[in-house]
C-alpha cells in the first residue's frame, strides 16, 4: 500500500479524553475514531489489525473442530424470556421495539439464540458433540464506557458454544477450547495465562479467564512464575485425544493463578516467595462451562442412548478481537508509539523513500516494494514528500515490525537501512541482506 494513496489520519498530540496508553495510541495512529460514547469507527489501519486477529482466531477455532456461522445482532426478547435472563440481565442490555411493537434487543451475547438454533437442528445424541461459533459485533450499554475499545459499548467478539450429552463429554469440549485459546494467544504474540475466574452473568460453575500481564492492566492478578516459561501446545496437537487434552489443561492449571476476585491469599502464600508473581493483567478471553443452565428452560433436548430425551450440556467461549488489539498495545509500546507482534501488525514492513523524485531512489523503492509484495509481505510504502523526521516518527508511532529506509547516500554505497521496531538498532546492509532478514 502506498501511503500517498492511503487513509491514515495521524494525530501528533495525544487527545485529552484518552486515559490509557492504548486509547491514546490508537487515536494518534489513526486506527480508530470515536463516533459516540463507547462507539468507535475502525479506520483502515485499525481494521487491518482487527482482521488479522480475527483470522488467527478463526484458524484455531476451525483447527479445534468448531464450526463457523453468523447470527444477527438483533435478537427477539422472547428468547431471553425463555431463559429467564431478559429482566435479570440489567441496564447493559439495549432493549428496542420494531414498527410492530415487538420487543427486540441488541445482543450482548448469544447463549439464547444459539440454543434456539441448536434445538431446531439437532435431535439425537449421535449428532454430538457440536461447537458453533461466530465473530460478530455486540453491544452492552456500559454505564461509563472508558479506556477506548478496552471498555466500549460496541465491540467485536468471537463467541463459541459447545453442546454435549453429559458433563464428562462437555468437559472434553471445554478442554478443546482451553487448548485452542492457548494456541491462539501464542500465535497472536501474547503470553496469556489461564486463571480461575468468576462466571458473572453468563452463569455456570467452571470458568477461566485468559490474562496477559501488562503494567497498565485493569486488574491485579496472582500466579506462579512457572507460567511465564510454559510453551503453548504445538500445531499438531490432537483435539480428538481427550486424555492428551486433559494433560495439557492439567499442566496449565496445576500451579496457582487467579484474578483478584478469586484470589486465595493462603494458597498464594504457600508458594515460595521467589516464585510468586503479583502483577497487573488484562483479560483477553473467557471460557465457561454452564451445564444445562439454558438447555433446561429452553428445552434443548436430544434423544440419548436410552431413547429418552435429555437436556444438553453447554459451554461458551469468548475472545474479543477489538479488546485484544488494545491489550496488545498495552503490553507492547514505548514512548514513540506502538510495538506490534508480527502476527497482528497492520503491515509487516514500513518502506521509507527518503527522496521521492530521485530516479535511483524511486527505482530502488519500486523494486523492493514489488519483491516484498511478491513474497506475500504486507508493505506500507511511504512515497510522500514529508520530511524524513516526520516519516520516521509515523513509522515508530504505528509500530510496524520492520522499517526499511532507502536514500541516495545509502544507494551510492550499495546499502539500505533496516531496523526492527522492537528495539533493534538501524543497520546498513545490502538490498539482498535486508530482503533475507525480512522474509526470513
Amino acid at each position: 500500500m502506498r501511503l500517498s494513496r492511503y487513509f491514515l489520519p495521524i494525530l501528533r498530540d495525544a487527545p485529552k479524553e484518552a486515559e490509557i496508553v492504548s486509547h491514546r495510541l490508537m487515536l494518534r495512529a489513526g486506527m480508530i475514531r470515536q463516533e459516540a460514547a463507547g462507539i468507535y469507527a475502525w479506520l483502515p489501519l485499525g481494521l487491518r489489525v482487527l482482521n488479522k486477529i480475527s483470522d488467527v482466531i478463526r484458524e484455531e477455532q476451525n483447527r479445534a473442530g468448531a464450526i463457523e456461522l453468523l447470527m444477527p445482532t438483533l435478537q427477539l426478547a422472547d428468547l431471553w424470556r425463555e431463559s429467564g435472563r431478559y429482566d435479570a440481565y440489567g441496564e447493559e442490555m439495549l432493549r428496542i421495539k420494531d414498527r410492530n411493537e415487538r420487543d427486540l434487543l441488541y445482543g450482548p451475547t448469544n447463549e439464547e439464540m444459539i440454543t434456539e438454533i441448536f434445538r431446531a437442528g439437532v435431535r439425537s445424541y449421535k449428532d454430538l458433540p457440536k461447537n458453533l461459533y461466530h465473530i460478530q459485533w455486540k453491544f452492552r450499554d456500559e454505564r461509563r464506557p472508558r479506556f477506548g475499545v478496552m471498555r466500549s459499548r460496541e465491540f467485536l467478539m468471537k463467541d463459541a458454544y459447545s453442546f454435549d450429552l453429559d458433563q464428562a463429554a462437555a468437559r472434553v469440549s471445554y478442554n478443546r477450547m482451553f487448548v485452542a485459546y492457548l494456541r491462539t494467544f501464542a500465535r497472536l504474540g501474547l503470553k496469556a495465562i489461564p486463571m480461575a475466574a468468576d462466571t458473572g452473568p453468563i452463569g455456570g460453575d467452571l470458568s477461566h479467564e485468559f490474562i496477559i500481564l501488562a503494567k497498565t492492566g485493569e486488574s491485579k492478578v496472582f500466579c506462579h512464575k512457572d507460567f511465564l516459561g510454559l510453551e503453548a501446545p504445538p500445531a499438531d496437537v490432537d483435539f480428538d485425544d481427550a486424555a492428551g487434552l486433559q494433560a495439557i489443561v492439567d499442566r496449565w492449571t496445576g500451579s496457582y493463578a487467579a484474578t483478584d476476585e478469586m484470589h486465595d491469599e493462603a494458597a498464594f502464600a504457600a508458594i515460595p516467595a521467589d516464585s510468586q508473581v503479583t502483577a497487573r493483567g488484562i483479560e483477553v478471553g473467557h471460557i465457561f462451562y454452564f451445564g444445562t443452565k439454558y438447555s433446561v428452560p429452553m428445552k434443548a433436548l436430544v434423544t440419548g442412548p436410552d431413547g429418552k430425551d435429555t437436556p444438553v450440556h453447554m459451554g461458551s467461549y469468548g475472545i474479543g478481537p477489538s479488546r485484544v488489539a488494545a491489550a496488545a498495545i498495552e503490553a507492547g509500546h514505548d514512548d514513540a508509539g506502538i510495538i506490534w507482534p508480527d502476527a497482528i501488525a497492520p503491515f509487516r514492513v514500513g518502506l521509507v523513500n527518503l527522496k521521492p523524485g530521485d530516479a535511483a531512489v524511486d527505482a530502488a523503492c519500486e523494486d523492493l516494494y514489488g519483491k516484498l509484495m511478491g513474497q506475500g509481505i504486507d508493505v506500507l510504502y511511504d512515497d510522500t514528500d514529508d520530511r524524513p523526521g516526520s516519516k520516521f516518527a509515523t513509522m515508530e508511532l504505528i509500530g510496524l515490525p520492520w522499517r526499511l529506509v532507502v536514500g541516495p547516500k545509502g544507494l551510492a554505497a550499495g546499502t539500505v537501512e533496516l531496523k526492527r521496531r522492537d528495539g533493534g538498532a538501524a543497520e546498513a546492509m545490502s538490498v539482498d541482506s535486508a530482503l533475507s532478514a525480512i522474509i526470513g
